[in-house]
């Protein structure tokens, strides 16, 4: 076998590929609630929360007529 096939999973393209974190610290009873909430909607935690964030973040922006900088690339058209 002269070409070795990659494991694992794919690289991601460099626009996908989430450089920043934060660190939240949560309650037991929240980190858990928010754990099951994630489960329901059948999506890991991380994805659960960022899209949780992102709309409650679009909602209250929107309302102070304020930019909404993960949304700009999307507005320019």
């Amino acid at each position: 076998m002269t070409n070795k096939e990659k494991r694992g999973r794919p690289r991601k393209s460099s626009e996908s590929v989430k450089s920043k974190s934060v660190l939240l610290r949560l309650e037991e009873k929240e980190k858990r609630a928010f754990e099951d909430a994630a489960r329901v909607a059948g999506i890991p935690l991380a994805v659960w929360i960022r899209e949780r964030l992102r709309r409650a973040a679009t909602r209250e922006l929107e309302e102070a007529s304020r930019p909404i900088a993960f949304l700009d690339h999307l507005r320019m058209g």
